[in-house]
């Protein structure tokens, strides 16, 4: 069996996944649509794709199997729904919604529908992640009771290009994107390696000060003037998880975007921007090297084109040791790759799971556990701090 994708959104992120999904050998066309049509034909032309749909409408109106959701951050929850009742299976860029009630809905939706719903949530394949995942799951490391996720990416790196390129004239409103509601490059990591859920969460926002008309609540079409925030969350499982989400930091984009710190009864494993470290009781290790992902792409190819340079360290990247290649397409080596070496893992997945009809790792129920946490710490941070209650949708059914 192999499938059909439409990608609706044809921006600077967009490129390098119409380009790993038309190298999969279970999949025959892709196909392109953007509100700017001459976007999606500079697209397909790029990577030779299948042709372009003149909207998202015509889209859902086509035999395509699946849609991939590459628009607006801000537009995914309904873009989703509207896939999913079209009978499509949904790829969607990270975060999952807006809002808790589209969370629900679009759970609601893949469960009346047994269609595949995938968040292209990237920590989940952070090598830190995936490291910690199998370390936690033979027990090494204990009772994992304390970890920590951060995303710092400063709005000087390649965040301010992206808004103007995606935002038009009025831009502004948009880069004000409260950060808890981008939460999952943060707490995807620490909840795709610990097995459990967040139930509350108290939330500190800090207001910008630069003064530039971003994170003003008078221009802000969210009402956000955070350009900081930092949560702490209680875990079902007892445990504690703290998140940091940046947008106004001292900090490169060549080094880790996302890093992430687990504390266990009998181990620990810290990770910085630079390095990382694995200690017991007596001893600790350097194993930073087994995180490092090589770059074996070409800064030059055509899916870089029309990137920021700034955002190039996040998406030009191979992968780390800790990574299985052995499980991905031949047609994927030298490929374009990006997020420390994730984006081979997120096609991958998505393709396997429409194919072969099994739930993929990042489904509906796992991203709305990595996505409504933060949707609550904005609310937390709107309210001084208070700890709110994080509501829970349950695991994907067998």
């Amino acid at each position: 069996m192999t499938i059909s994708i439409g990608f609706a959104g044809a921006g600077q992120f967009a490129g390098t996944f119409m380009n790993l999904f038309d190298l999969h050998p279970d999949v025959h066309a892709v196909y392109a649509t953007d509100v700017l049509p001459g976007r999606a034909e500079e697209h397909v032309e790029r990577y030779g794709l299948a042709g372009t749909f003149p909207d998202f409408e015509a889209m859902l109106a086509s035999d395509v199997d699946a849609v991939a959701i590459f628009t607006q951050r801000w537009t995914h929850g309904p873009l989703v729904l509207q896939a999913l009742e079209a009978g499509k299976h949904v790829y969607s860029a990270v975060p999952m919604a807006l809002t808790a009630q589209e969370i629900e809905d679009i759970i609601a939706k893949v469960g009346e529908t047994g269609l595949t719903y995938m968040m292209g949530e990237t920590s989940y394949y952070n090598p830190a992640v995936v490291y910690a995942r199998q370390k936690i799951v033979s027990g090494e490391w204990g009772r994992v009771f304390y970890s920590e996720g951060d995303y710092v990416h400063d709005m000087d790196n390649g965040f301010y290009a992206a808004y103007q390129f995606s935002g038009g004239e009025d831009w502004k409103a948009t880069a004000s994107y409260p950060p808890m509601l981008y939460p999952t490059h943060a707490v995807g990591g620490v909840l795709g390696a610990v097995p459990t859920h967040a139930v509350s969460v108290s939330c500190i926002g800090i207001p910008d000060d630069r003064g530039d008309g971003v994170f003003d609540r008078q221009v802000s079409m969210f009402d956000n003037d955070y350009s900081n925030m930092s949560a702490l969350f209680e875990l079902a499982d007892g445990g504690v998880m703290r998140t940091n989400e940046f947008r106004r930091v001292g900090h490169p984009a060549a080094a880790h975007e996302s890093r992430f710190r687990f504390y266990g009864t009998d181990g620990v494993m810290e990770q910085t921007s630079t390095s990382a470290s694995e200690s017991d009781r007596n001893t600790i290790s350097d194993i930073g090297d087994l995180f490092r992902t090589r770059i074996d792409v070409d800064a030059d190819s055509a899916e870089y084109q029309n990137l920021d340079p700034a955002l190039l360290n996040s998406f030009r990247s191979g992968t780390a040791p800790v990574h299985d290649r052995s499980r991905l397409p031949q047609s994927y080596e030298g490929a374009s790759n990006g997020h420390e070496g994730s984006h081979h893992f997120l096609a991958d997945d998505f393709v396997r799971a429409v194919t072969t009809g099994t739930m993929p790792p990042v489904n509906a129920w796992v991203a709305a556990r990595f996505t409504l946490p933060g949707i609550v710490a904005f609310e937390s941070a709107r309210r001084n701090g208070e700890r709110l209650p994080i509501p829970d949708f349950g695991n994907a059914p067998e």
